[in-house]
């Protein structure tokens, strides 16, 4: 077995698990090494049943004390027993698991093991697993890996699969051996060991820090072997003049900040170059990177050249089509929209005026990566948000013309130091200030209690004629969990809004329209909610981070996180950019859900600035580097183990050890890692 051998030929896996595991994106054994536990679960000794805490999950040792029952109730088969210690009773219920009935024999000795609540003053122990006292204490302490699952997988399937796997491959191992005797990394086979059936979390930890450092070198080699190629390739788009471009700056019905006139500097004098741009734009929420890239693909287009810009999103694709059409149109400038969501005839059309050259500038999403989009002559490509887009995507766009020029805009603040090694191929301009007209958006920090207060003050913002944002974060690694989370809290909301009487005492004002949007709706649903907040006709839209990116309502003036803990900073900040985007005052409402003061800490970070970039220092700073199986929050980039904020330790050894590789290495290297396919990284 070798890393790309179909998962089909992995002894258990049959035609349907396969399929199962397709939905997760693993076909063959590497990508099922690489699907690593989301976290791990530590078995503890039994405690008496007068020392367990609701609503957690916990071991107790009890005799059977009721001979279980089977009922119906509605599509469900319940099982029901009682257990008791010498210090209280536990009711025991299991959903359509009719067969462990025999196992539940009144007066046996057991130990149960789920999460434990508390109603109407009795224990109760919903699905819990069983276990016999002399199989479960073995295992106390070991790590249980939890991984991400689809419908019809469980976990002792996948760890059955993955058992096979490594008891069958030779893993590949890219790093040379002195670089791992170096930085003190274990072999990557025994990392892959540890990760997936870890003997205790030191050596769990250990693997982390391996694997961490891999897919940091990897990442690295790509990035340098990036920068070398661009460094021979001649500039086939030289800009030779930008008055076309002085002029839509000039109808412009603002100023440019210093920091604008900073990264058109730049842009210019890499567009006049000898080879082609691969620039970095960076900057934080509302710094006006639109404007820079509007006069950017003006400037290409002056030049006798076509433009793309591509967004994350179709809302906001549409979004800008709109605006800068109606911008552009004045100067002659043709600007077309390429979504998926376009009719087959929209798209062949809009296919053929970029190939023919029809079009000066072509906005849109992903639909332009296609086979079939052809440019006459694309000289500068625009990716917004460059964590949502991949190394290997945005080359995949400049493929469509001849040296392309590329500029990545994002505003994901990263602290610099991090910055410049993750984009190690690329130019950096930071866009540090914002436009004069923002106005600072006003944050507090409440508790569970506040909900009222929160819910009075969204009704009259509403009745204002504002719009306002409530996210809902993901509570476990489900699209069904997600989705009834937002459903349940979309209900919630309407009826708490409804019970409020109006401002004025009126009872003619209307209930704010309250929607959702969450994973499991499909692309076309999203898009129409999304729309539909973004032209007025949806007053509240409850959602988790997929409105991160990707929308813009200078409208919405009040955005509600509920457990706002469970977010990292750099999310949190983003988030808080969805408002905030108009002339109105906005304000962010963070609900902290379980306090801690290391909680209370971060979080008030955010209520006392409003600067990304300072907070993205301080996310380094109060997360530190030790947190190996905390919640990954950054979502920077599209790592499937490491951390950039976790492990930086290992993104600097990677960065160090790439560094001092000669030519030759680096050659040989990237080409085992073309043919090692899957321990490349989609990037």
């Amino acid at each position: 077995m070798d890393w790309n051998t179909p998962v089909t030929k992995i002894k258990g896996v049959g035609e349907v698990t396969a399929k199962r595991f397709k939905n997760l994106g693993v076909e063959t054994a590497g990508e099922l090494l690489r699907h690593f536990p989301k976290g791990y679960e530590e078995y503890q000794m039994p405690i008496p049943c007068n020392r367990v805490r609701p609503d957690s999950l916990v071991s107790v040792e009890l005799t059977l004390v009721k001979s279980p029952k089977m009922f119906k109730k509605g599509r469900f088969e319940i099982l029901s027993a009682e257990g008791k210690d010498h210090t209280g009773y536990v009711e025991l219920v299991w959903f359509n698991q009719p067969y462990l009935k025999q196992k539940l024999v009144l007066g046996k000795h057991l130990i149960f093991r789920g999460k434990i609540t508390k109603e109407y003053g009795k224990l109760k122990m919903t699905q819990p697993e069983i276990y016999e006292k002399e199989k479960y204490l073995p295992m106390l302490r070991c790590l249980r890996p939890i991984y991400s699952l689809t419908a019809g997988l469980n976990q002792k399937t996948v760890q059955k699969s993955v058992e096979a796997v490594l008891t069958s491959i030779d893993v590949p191992d890219l790093v040379p051996q002195g670089i791992r005797r170096e930085y003190k990394l274990m072999k990557l086979s025994e990392a892959y060991r540890a990760i997936h059936f870890p003997e205790d979390s030191d050596i769990t930890k250990e693997a982390i820090r391996r694997l961490a450092f891999d897919e940091f070198f990897t990442f690295l080699l790509t990035m340098r072997g990036l920068k070398s190629a661009m460094a021979v390739v001649p500039n086939c788009h030289v800009l030779k003049k930008h008055e076309l471009s002085d002029r839509v700056r000039a109808s412009f019905p603002f100023e440019l900040t210093e920091g604008q006139q900073t990264a058109m500097k730049d842009i210019f004098h890499d567009l006049s170059g000898c080879t082609p741009m691969n620039r970095l734009l960076q900057g934080d929420v509302g710094s006006g990177k639109t404007a820079v890239a509007i006069l950017s693909l003006v400037a290409m287009v002056e030049n006798g050249s076509q433009g793309v810009l591509m967004a994350p999103t179709e809302v906001l694709a549409q979004q800008h089509f709109q605006s800068i059409s109606e911008l552009l149109i004045p100067f002659g400038i043709r600007v077309g929209l390429l979504v998926g969501s376009m009719t087959a005839s929209q798209k062949r059309e809009m296919r053929k005026m970029a190939e023919t050259g029809d079009v000066d500038i072509v906005i849109g999403t992903h639909a332009l990566f296609q086979d079939e989009v052809h440019f006459h002559k694309l000289g500068l490509a625009i990716v917004d948000e460059q964590h949502r887009f991949g190394v290997k995507q945005r080359e995949q766009l400049a493929s469509k013309g001849e040296s392309v020029h590329v500029l990545i805009m994002s505003a994901t603040p990263i602290p610099r130091t991090l910055a410049v090694m993750l984009y190690g191929d690329m130019d950096l301009t930071i866009l540090s200030e914002l436009p004069k007209n923002r106005i600072p958006i006003k944050s507090c920090l409440v508790d569970p209690s506040y909900h009222p207060t929160a819910y009075r003050f969204l009704k009259k913002h509403i009745q204002a004629g504002e719009q306002a944002y409530v996210i809902c974060p993901m509570v476990e690694d489900s699209e069904t969990v997600e989705a009834e989370n937002v459903v349940e809290y979309t209900e919630k909301l309407r009826a708490a809004l409804a019970g409020i009487p109006s401002e004025n005492g009126s009872d003619s004002e209307r209930e704010p329209v309250v929607e959702y949007v969450h994973g499991k709706l499909s692309a076309a649903e999203k898009n129409a909610r999304m729309t539909a907040f973004s032209e007025g006709k949806i007053d509240i839209l409850v959602s988790t981070t997929v409105v991160e990116v990707g929308i813009n309502v200078p409208n919405a003036t009040v955005i509600m996180i509920e457990n706002a803990e469970r977010f990292g900073l750099s999310s949190l900040h983003q988030l808080r950019g969805r408002v905030g985007r108009g002339s109105l005052q906005s304000y962010c409402i963070l609900v902290q859900g379980k306090e801690s003061e290391e909680t209370k800490e971060r979080l008030g970070a955010l209520v006392k600035s409003n600067d990304g970039f300072f907070l993205a220092e301080e996310d380094l700073r109060l997360r530190g580097p030790g947190d190996f199986f905390g919640i990954r929050q950054s979502g920077d980039m599209d790592f499937a183990i490491a951390d950039i904020v976790r492990d930086k330790e290992m993104l600097v050894n990677a960065k160090q050890a790439v560094e001092h590789l000669s030519e030759e290495e680096c050659e040989r290297l990237t080409q085992e890692l073309v043919a090692i396919q899957g321990v490349s990284m989609v990037y």
